[in-house]
């Protein structure tokens, strides 16, 4: 009983890591969709968003059975109390991604990103996708350092997001309101997706360590 017990757990986790390939898979493909006006790749984001739907179900119905079969209690209640936080996040996350390409999907014919931002909003999708890497890794491998590690590359994120409003800002910007709309949205859907990426590694923290992420942080 024992045993079944154990692999119920370790498939809930196992989903969780999934999860996070799939909101990653989805958000480097809404970015080339965005950057390239690739309207079949931006259809192909939105329609993918129910795979990570599913399992985001799927995970939670596990969860609530193990809570209501087995009554867990103390590092096992927490597994499961963080599965069903981080299931939902990292939902979010595919949504954000679906949003990103439903913006390229708007757009089409024409790119919504003008050239002189293509270069950071590459790097933006890049930085997704390295921090949600991250994130499912530390999923599977309870690495604390790893966590901690995420918060640098959501300061990159911010710093990104940052220099997009500094380009349209300016006085000379010569896209229009329409352009500089996209673009807000844009940022704002990478820089969320990155904040959630960040609640991922926390809630894995207070799994592993029993504390609060900043108490943690505040020790290495």
């Amino acid at each position: 009983m024992r045993d079944a017990y154990r692999e119920q757990l370790d498939a809930i986790d196992d989903g969780l890591v999934e999860m996070s390939r799939l909101a990653g898979t989805a958000m480097g493909r809404a970015t080339a969709a965005l950057l390239d006006a690739d309207l079949v790749l931006a259809e192909s984001v939105i329609a993918a968003d129910s795979a990570v739907d599913e399992l985001y179900e799927q995970i939670d119905q596990q969860a609530f059975d193990l809570l209501a079969l087995q009554q867990p209690v103390a590092g096992d209640l927490r597994a499961v109390v963080a599965a069903l936080r981080i299931s939902a996040t990292i939902e979010r996350m595919g949504d954000l991604a679906e949003h990103v390409a439903g913006v390229a999907r708007r757009r089409y014919p024409a790119s919504a990103v003008p050239p002189e931002l293509r270069g950071t909003v590459l790097e933006m999708g890049q930085v997704a996708e390295r921090i949600v890497q991250k994130a499912g890794s530390v999923i599977a491998s309870h690495d604390v350092e790893t966590a901690l590690e995420l918060e640098t590359d959501d300061d990159r994120m911010d710093a990104l997001h940052r220099k997009l409003f500094t380009v349209m800002l300016d006085k000379d910007w010569p896209h229009g309101v329409e352009t500089a709309i996209d673009i807000s949205l844009v940022g704002r859907y990478y820089e969320r997706y990155a904040d959630h990426a960040v609640s991922v590694a926390r809630r894995v923290v207070f799994l592993v360590t029993g504390e609060k992420y900043e108490d943690v942080q505040a020790r290495s």
